[in-house]
């Protein structure tokens, strides 16, 4: 079953480009990334798929071939002419076959007319085992994600929910069935072929086999991803640890109670993030861009999916006990899915995400996320509780430049003046769960209301 992709959009935009690069998607395995690049196809007069797992597609780009010879090649086997016709070649699995790799600057170099895209979602890892360079400043990348909250109302067929989701302001009287939408995706999740069983059945009974096996391929994979048997034990028990752990501060040192290193948990962790199965947020000190993460102090475990996370730690029937999702998981798993929705826009660079603290021996301060909008650094948090008990916030918001802060939690939009502790005037922006994913969008619509409210 296919799904239209948000991704899809920003591939159009690419291929309008006059001085295009090729484009590099890059994603975790099962997200949809193979599905998307075949959608995208469509668009275009002829579309050769290379499927780079299989042996004999891999020859051609083996033999060292001129670049011209390799592309008639390509075209010979599809039957089909040169001509001029729009020409989209998508190398699909592209980690499996480095020398491909190689062969996209000299598509851009020589071949400018041809579309050109690749997916991979170990490609750091493979160049480096088969020691080819990166051709840096010669390709575009992208990033893929799981299906993110909008993308799941449209698989499921809901149109006139995305509508209300998009309008802004939001419309007040659509709140409780958009948040029941929302709390069925946190539950479900966004893997594409979870989702299409649901669509499916509409029974989430049939959903753990596919969990189980896609927790499975991850954790089968940790050979793919070591470079000895050593990492590879290492790496799967980070693996089967990481959804455990997910939205908790982490130790490397004995993680997950094992007796690893921190230097062994260390590089299995970042390896896992470059493969996109998880993301380490960073803790940053900064109250003015740019957002300088502390590399040295502990991170925040993001993994690749909250339904995933869900069936690991055995969740799901926690959904249908309580109304808000900060009641349950120790308030983690309403951290998760905005933290999982804020990363999914980031499609045009590598996932980047920080949180804010204060660490005194007296007291300690944490902001669940820290955001750029335009030249501010603005402060998020995911909260069930009143105003009053944002006690971190305020700390942000004494110490910072502007007067803008942001709350996630189960409740209606609605736009507050509100003020520190320290007695600091500030606006509170309160924003539905289900509304993570357009915060840039709210914060430019907060910018118009005060710019209007200053002039009338």
């Amino acid at each position: 079953m296919q799904f239209s992709r948000n991704i899809l959009n920003d591939l159009r935009v690419w291929s309008k480009q006059s001085s295009r690069k090729p484009l590099i998607l890059r994603g975790a395995r099962q997200v949809g990334k193979t599905v998307a690049g075949k959608m995208f196809g469509r668009y275009f007069d002829i579309f050769i798929y290379i499927n780079l797992d299989k042996e004999k597609e891999r020859l051609v780009f083996q033999r060292k071939l001129d670049v011209r010879d390799v592309y008639q090649a390509l075209m010979l086997r599809e039957g089909v002419s040169s001509s001029s016709d729009k020409v989209f070649l998508f190398l699909d699995e592209i980690q499996e076959c480095p020398e491909a790799v190689e062969y996209l600057r000299y598509f851009y170099e020589e071949l400018p007319e041809l579309y050109v895209m690749a997916a991979g979602s170990l490609l750091e890892i493979a160049l480096e085992k088969e020691q080819i360079s990166f051709p840096v400043g010669r390709v575009e990348h992208r990033f893929m994600y799981p299906l993110s909250f909008s993308e799941f109302l449209g698989a499921i067929g809901v149109e006139q929910i995305i509508a209300a989701l998009v309008t802004i302001p939001f419309p007040a009287y659509a709140y409780d069935i958009v948040k029941g939408y929302f709390e069925r995706y946190t539950l479900i999740g966004g893997m594409p072929e979870v989702v299409a069983a649901y669509m499916e059945t509409e029974n989430l009974t049939t959903l753990p086999a596919i969990y189980d096996s896609l927790l499975t391929s991850y954790i089968d994979d940790a050979e793919k991803y070591a470079r000895n048997s050593t990492m590879s034990t290492v790496l799967r028990h980070c693996i089967e640890t990481a959804p455990l752990l997910a939205g908790q501060r982490v130790t490397f040192n004995g993680f997950g109670k094992s007796n690893y290193r921190s230097r062994e948990v260390g590089e299995a962790l970042r390896t896992l993030q470059r493969a996109m199965l998880i993301n380490l947020l960073y803790p940053s000190t900064s109250i003015e861009i740019p957002i300088l993460p502390d590399l040295k102090k502990k991170p925040r475990l993001q993994f690749l999916d909250t339904g995933l996370l869900n069936h690991a730690a055995g969740l799901q029937a926690q959904y249908f006990l309580y109304d808000d999702l900060h009641s349950f998981f120790k308030g983690r798993l309403a951290e998760h899915i905005v933290g999982q929705e804020l990363l999914a826009v980031q499609m045009t660079r590598r996932p980047h995400l920080c949180f804010w603290v204060r660490e005194k021996s007296q007291s300690q301060a944490e902001v669940d996320f820290i955001i750029q909008y335009l030249d501010k650094i603005i402060p998020v948090e995911v909260k069930s509780g009143p105003t009053g008990r944002l006690r971190s916030l305020h700390q942000f918001i004494d110490r910072c430049p502007h007067r803008i802060a942001v709350r996630l939690y189960a409740g209606p939009l609605e736009v507050q003046q509100a003020k520190t502790l320290a007695g600091k005037k500030f606006t509170l922006l309160n924003l539905p769960y289900f509304l993570a994913a357009m915060l840039p969008q709210y914060l430019e619509w907060l910018e118009f209301l005060e710019f209007r409210g200053h002039h009338t």
